[in-house]
This record gives structure tokens, C-alpha cells and sequence, in this order.
């Protein structure tokens, strides 16, 4: 037996690649992945299949040579009974084999076992070799008949062993000939020729080895560009899956071929969307689309910005979305490039409308928080000139008209700065990072400090009324920024509060879950609805002389910390008009602070 066989146990061999995949690969529902599978299936390799192939050639064979030897025997008259008898063993051994290992579970063994190399590829050479042996004159060439386990040696085994067993074969010709030449041949000739069958035995295993390499490294690049493929593909659904917009694949026909989560939502009636493959032409309320999409396939090109449409449905309002689409083969001007000959299809992109407007109301915004902190930054400079000057001027004796028209220019100077302090903390800039506060104590700081500036008392029996918890509360922000959303509110509900105590109420309150809130409540006349909806936009004011940034500032603030500010109103209560501050609650070390 070769010795490279004898450990096809431990040494891999051709019927098994190192990149061999498991028998079950994931499941993979993508069109790409479904075609590569069906291409190279993981629990079917080429080699697996040659095995096959060669155990039915090896019946067939075993069949027709002992269908061969009755007919010659039986023609010659000649007493070679022993030729049927091991053509007839054989025939049966190659029976049982493809029976045992052709279609069973044991023919998809991970290696070409040793069992299963001396009951193919040795049984052949041997069988073979007998019958060339004790019949080497006989009309039927049996010396041919080696090709086909030398060639198979060269597919399925490694390179040793096939060599040895084309090394084998080329020895039984030798041996067959100098028999033939003793007994009265021509030794010289036959010699000649069982040495050119031998080397050209040696060419068939070193040609198929070769052939069979290549096909173990093509099919290597198969499956790894399955792999791939199938990676990529679940990376993209992935990402799809998890986009906001509405991601549908629509054909010619207005059959949707795929859609993600968002759009199905949107194209849902009562919360209902029917699985993909499903038609654009089957709802009444997809009409606006279907037509937009067969439009578009029959001018060749869909609008670069998008087109707005109207879904609607029986009992419901109607939404707008807007939609946007590409095709799968590209564009070239307005026809569609359909020179490659597949299908084309269309990669619709829908968004609701709303969406569309505030992102672009939001883009604006931007914009012009930079261009009003760059008038900001130019205002500052000749700000503090007037402001030195001015101060300047109030050191000589002036007369009282001239000192009330100085304290006019500081308070108009002292009002500029406001303004342009608040258009450059709303301007898009560096964020400030979040740091863990306790709460508690920020919290009496801030109001302790706000009180002395506005000249009002703390207590039970005052206007303004602080409720804190006795522990400290941990909240993920930052101190300053705390400081301006704080300010702002109790300035807010001072200014519009009743003169009464208890008219301003602050309070921080532990919420379930990972939250704290922040309140402050007043006593005013509720915030009407008209203004209620733009509360929290920028230049924004029912004051004539603010400037509609402080709660858009405050939200701004609240949303870099990961904070929330809301307004709730709650007629016909105590304090009707309430801002909430919802903050991430973290731990905090108990610290000394300052009780109210």
C-alpha cells in the first residue's frame, strides 16, 4: 500500500480541501447567495462527485468485462474459466462499493480513507493485473483497462501515493513482459513497449493531478466568493433593515421584489403590509405610486430631487411621501442603459414628507446660526468700544440728562451683549462633555446664587419654592450648560408668574428607569396653543424686546447631554404652566452641599 495513503487518515487529500465549508450552510435568503449556492452547493464538492462518478463506471465496467470473458469464452473454446471467475469477483466487489458508498452517507466522507483506496483504486490495479498477467496474449487488451485507476489516483489521491500506484502499474507491465519474453518473445520489443505504457501511465497521473489542483483552487475561489456574496448580502440587508427611510426594489411590472421595515410601514393600511413579492396595483392607495413607477420605466429616467406623493386609504387621512429612485443598470442621459440584457430594476427611496421639510427647515437653521455668529463675533469688538467709551464718560460731572442718557446707552449696550451671546451659544460649535453632577447640589447652587441676583427670598412662604431631594441624585450633564437651562427657565417663570408665594415652584424628582427630572412650575395664565407650538423655535418671542433664543438654547443644550425639555400644561391645577427636564441618571459620590 503507498504510504501517503496508508495516513489518509491524518493527510488531507484532494476529497478534502482545507477550505471545506460545513454540510449546512446558514441560510441565506438573497437572490445573489441563492444563485452562488445552487452554483457550488457546500454539501457537494467536485471531488465527491468524481468519487461517484467513478464508482458507477467502476460497476459498469465490472458488468461489461464479465459480460466480455463469457462471450470469449464461450467463442474460443479455450478452458479459461479462471478469467470469468476473477472478472465475476470483480464485477461483484464494484457492485457493493457503488451500493456502499455511491448515494449513502458514507460516500460523503471528509477524506479518501484508506478502506476506500484499497476497495477502489487498489482492487482495480490488482484485478487488472491479474487478468493482463495470466492472459497477456488474449485478443481483449487488458493493459488499458489500468488507465482508469491510475487516473483516478490522480484526482482523488495526493501526489505520492499516486505516483506509487502509477509506479505499481507501470511494474505488473514489466512484469507481464519479460514473462512473455522467456517464454519465447520477443523481449527487446515488449520490453519497449510495457516501458512506453509505463511512462505514459506516469503522464496521466502527473496531467490529472494537475487538472484536479486547479479544480480544488477554482473551487476554493467559488466558495469563497460565496462567502462573501453571503456576507455582503446580509451586511446590506442589515443596513436596509435598519435605515429610517423606505427602501423598496420594484420590476417593470410594479411587483415589489424586496422592502425593508420603514417602508413597509409606510405603505401599511391599518398597520397591515403584505410580505414581498407583493404589487404596487393591488391597493387603490398605492395608485399615486404605481403610476410614478410605470411612468418612470417608460420615460427612462425619474427626477433627480424626487416626486412628491400622496398615499391614501379608505377612512384615513392621506400622508405624503417623497420618493426617489435609481436604477439598477444606470442611466445614460434619460433612456435607460439595458445593453447588458438582464432585467432592470428600480431602488425606490421613501421618505415622509414631514421628515424631508424638517431636516431641510433644520439645514437652514444651521446655516443661519453660522452666518448670525459670524455677525455676532464682528459685533462684539465695536460693542466694547461703546461700552469703554460710555464708561469713560459716566467719571466726569455730568448734568442729569446727560447722566439719564448714559444709563440708556449701558442698558441698550448691556442688552446687545445678551443677544449676542445668545446667537453664539445657539450657533453650532465645539460641544462640552458631559460630566457626572449631583443634582442636589447643582441645583441649590444655582438657585441659591439666583436668588441673591433677582432679589427674591427662598423658602416655603416665598415666591420661589425649591423641592430636593434630602440624598444626593446623580445626572449625566454639565455645570455651566445646567446653569444657562436653569437661568432661563426661573427667569421665564418669574416674569410670568403671579406675585404670590409659592407662585414658582422648582423640583427634582427620581423617575423608573434610568431618568431624573428637573421641573419648574408657575402660577401663570396658561401658554395658549398657538404659541405653544413654537415654543422651543428659534427668534421666537412674545416679548418685543427678546430675542426668541432662550428655550431654543435650552433645548440645544439639553439634547448635546443627552437630556430632554418638554412643556406640559395642566389646566385648572396649582401651577398650570410646567417645564420638564428629563436627564440621564448616573451615581455620584455623597458630597457635602448646599441645603435650602
Amino acid at each position: 500500500m503507498p504510504a501517503g495513503v496508508a495516513g489518509a487518515d491524518d493527510e488531507p487529500s484532494l476529497m478534502t480541501p482545507e477550505w471545506a465549508d460545513s454540510d449546512e450552510g446558514p441560510e441565506d435568503s438573497t437572490f445573489l447567495s441563492r444563485q452562488a449556492r445552487r452554483l457550488v452547493r457546500a454539501d457537494d464538492s467536485a471531488q465527491r462527485r468524481v468519487y461517484r462518478t467513478y464508482l458507477t463506471a467502476r460497476a459498469v465496467l465490472g458488468v461489461a468485462l464479465l459480460l466480455t470473458q463469457l462471450v470469449l469464452l464461450g467463442l474460443s473454446g479455450r478452458d479459461l474459466s479462471w478469467l470469468p471467475m476473477v472478472a465475476g469477483v470483480y464485477a461483484l466487489q464494484a457492485l457493493l462499493a457503488w451500493w456502499r458508498w455511491a448515494y449513502r452517507a458514507e460516500g460523503r466522507q471528509r477524506s479518501l480513507r484508506r478502506l476506500h483506496w484499497w476497495a477502489t483504486i487498489g482492487v482495480d490495479v490488482a484485478a487488472f493485473g491479474v487478468l493482463h498477467w495470466l492472459d497477456p496474449g488474449s485478443s481483449l487488451n487488458h493493459a488499458a483497462l489500468l488507465v482508469l485507476p491510475v487516473l483516478m489516483a490522480g484526482v482523488l489521491s495526493p501526489r505520492v501515493p499516486a505516483l506509487a500506484t502509477a509506479s505499481a502499474a507501470a511494474l505488473m507491465l514489466l512484469a507481464a513482459a519479460w514473462q512473455r519474453g522467456i517464454a519465447g518473445g520477443d523481449v527487446l520489443s515488449l520490453m519497449s513497449q510495457a516501458g512506453l505504457a509505463g511512462i505514459g501511465l506516469f503522464v496521466i497521473v502527473l496531467v490529472s493531478g494537475q487538472m484536479a489542483s486547479r479544480l480544488a483552487r477554482e473551487e476554493r475561489t467559488a466558495r469563497g466568493s460565496l462567502e462573501l456574496a453571503r456576507q455582503q448580502a446580509e451586511l446590506n440587508r442589515l443596513v436596509i433593515d435598519e435605515m429610517s427611510d423606505g427602501v423598496l426594489v420594484v420590476d417593470r411590472q410594479c411587483r415589489v421584489r424586496s422592502a425593508n421595515p420603514a417602508a413597509r410601514k409606510m405603505l401599511a393600511e391599518q398597520g397591515q403590509c403584505p410580505v414581498p413579492p407583493f404589487s404596487l396595483q393591488s391597493e387603490e392607495g398605492w395608485r399615486s405610486l404605481s403610476e410614478a413607477v410605470t411612468s418612470a420605466y417608460r420615460a427612462g429616467h425619474w427626477p433627480r430631487d424626487g416626486v412628491d406623493l400622496a398615499l391614501s386609504y379608505a377612512g384615513a387621512s392621506p400622508h405624503s411621501v417623497r420618493v426617489r429612485a435609481r436604477f439598477t443598470q444606470g442611466q445614460r442621459g434619460t433612456v435607460l442603459a439595458t445593453e447588458g440584457g438582464g432585467e432592470v430594476l428600480a431602488v425606490l427611496f421613501v421618505e415622509r414628507l414631514r421628515d424631508v421639510l424638517a431636516r431641510q427647515r433644520q439645514e437652514r437653521l444651521v446655516a443661519m446660526g453660522r452666518i448670525s455668529a459670524g455677525i455676532a463675533h464682528e459685533i462684539r469688538n465695536p460693542l466694547a468700544a461703546v461700552a469703554q467709551a460710555n464708561a469713560l464718560l459716566s467719571e466726569d460731572a455730568l448734568r442729569p440728562d446727560q447722566e439719564r442718557l448714559l444709563r440708556i446707552v449701558a442698558d441698550n449696550v448691556e442688552r446687545l451683549k445678551r443677544i449676542v451671546d445668545d446667537v453664539m451659544e445657539a450657533a453650532p460649535g465645539g460641544q462640552a462633555p458631559s460630566r457626572t453632577l449631583d443634582l442636589t447640589q447643582e441645583v441649590g447652587t444655582i438657585c441659591a446664587e439666583f436668588a441673591r441676583t433677582v432679589g427674591v427670598v427662598l423658602g416655603h412662604e416665598c415666591r420661589l419654592r425649591v423641592q430636593i431631594p434630602p440624598q444626593p441624585v446623580g445626572a449625566v450633564f454639565d455645570a455651566d450648560h445646567l446653569r444657562r437651562v436653569l437661568v432661563n427657565l426661573l427667569e421665564n417663570a418669574l416674569r410670568h408668574s403671579r406675585d404670590m408665594a409659592g407662585s414658582v415652584l422648582l423640583s427634582v424628582e427620581m423617575l423608573d428607569g434610568p431618568y431624573v427630572r428637573l421641573s419648574v412650575a408657575s402660577d401663570g395664565d396658561p401658554i395658549g396653543p398657538e404659541v405653544e407650538a413654537h415654543l422651543f423655535e428659534p427668534f421666537h418671542s412674545t416679548r418685543s424686546r427678546g430675542t426668541g433664543l432662550g428655550l431654543y438654547i435650552c433645548r440645544q443644550l439639553c439634547e448635546r447631554h443627552g437630556a430632554s425639555i418638554d412643556y406640559m400644561r395642566r389646566p385648572g391645577a396649582r401651577h398650570p404652566n410646567v417645564f420638564q427636564v428629563v436627564l440621564r441618571k448616573d451615581s455620584v459620590a455623597s458630597e457635602g452641599r448646599l441645603y435650602l
